[in-house]
């Protein structure tokens, strides 16, 4: 499954449009009056609204205790509103600038839901899923141990000791370098990709049970290395990335949306290196 180099703000919209629930969205369109304020109504939605965009450490209180947080919160709100409002601020051009961006935002969060969020269906991501993932051909996974040491020469009188006999665990344990030298030089399973190139090629070229014959040098030293066993390596479950594809299913999405509103846009910059600097983020 490729990955696509997301965007900071699209990838924070992105995160919070995966977790979009349908009983959240029922609450959100609840009229039921809980509170009023100065005669000004708090309806459940408006409840909803602000445990959704206020204050994140909200999520981690008990649903009791984020209500009423919420209800609190909105009450203060209300009054610090009207006597902002009383003071003059909403005629403030600055403030007004600010209003404006707000309001733009919401309507792209809104976008984001319609466009995005709503076209990534469960069934588009367990498609995704079968198509890259569980149809992957499959490929063999080993387990092996090394020991690492500084010089070349070293390498080559281990090599000799194990050709005369010697125990691979108990000279990883007297002479490798490596944090896996107390276990014998285990260093577990791994597939493909999790090793220097140099490691992984020595020891998957290996048959069970036999060890390099010559040494393998890489940036951390020279190693001599054990094949122990080999497998088929199984792809993850689609419970374990479910919402790994989903995120790239919305990055996708929202970028493809994004690229159709950029080509029938009229955008200019004018400054030259702010343009091109622009034009590289856009090109991540």
């Amino acid at each position: 499954m490729h990955h696509l180099i997301g965007r900071a703000a699209a990838a924070v919209i992105l995160a919070g449009a995966a977790a979009i629930s349908v009983t959240g969205a029922v609450r959100a369109q609840d009229t039921t009056v809980i509170a009023t304020v100065n005669g000004h109504t708090i309806t459940e939605a408006d409840v909803v609204l602000a445990e959704s965009d206020l204050d994140p450490q909200f999520e981690q209180l008990p649903q009791d205790q984020r209500r009423a947080a919420a209800v609190s919160a909105i009450i203060e709100i209300k009054l610090a509103a009207a006597a902002a409002e009383q003071a003059g601020v909403a005629d403030n051009p600055e403030f007004q600038r600010r209003m404006n961006f707000l309001r733009d935002r919401a309507l792209h969060s809104e976008f984001v839901k319609d466009r995005v969020a709503n076209a990534v269906t469960d069934e588009a991501v367990r498609a995704r899923y079968d198509t890259e993932i569980a149809s992957a051909p499959v490929t063999n996974e080993v387990r092996a141990s090394h020991i690492l040491v500084e010089t070349e020469e070293e390498a080559r009188d281990i090599i000799r000791q194990l050709g005369e006999g010697a125990d691979f665990g108990e000279l990883a344990k007297e002479h490798s370098s490596d944090g896996s030298a107390q276990s014998g030089g285990d260093l577990g399973f791994f597939g493909p990709g999790r090793m220097v190139p140099e490691f992984e090629s020595a020891a998957f070229a290996l048959d069970v049970g036999g060890h390099s014959q010559e040494p393998v040098k890489s940036q951390f030293g020279f190693h001599v290395i054990k094949l122990t066993d080999k497998r088929p390596q199984q792809p993850p479950a689609f419970e374990q990335v479910e919402r790994q594809i989903r995120s790239l299913l919305l990055r996708e999405k929202y970028f493809a949306e994004i690229a159709d509103l950029r080509k029938a846009a009229e955008v200019e910059i004018s400054d030259p290196a702010l343009k091109a600097a622009v034009e590289a983020v856009d090109g991540q």
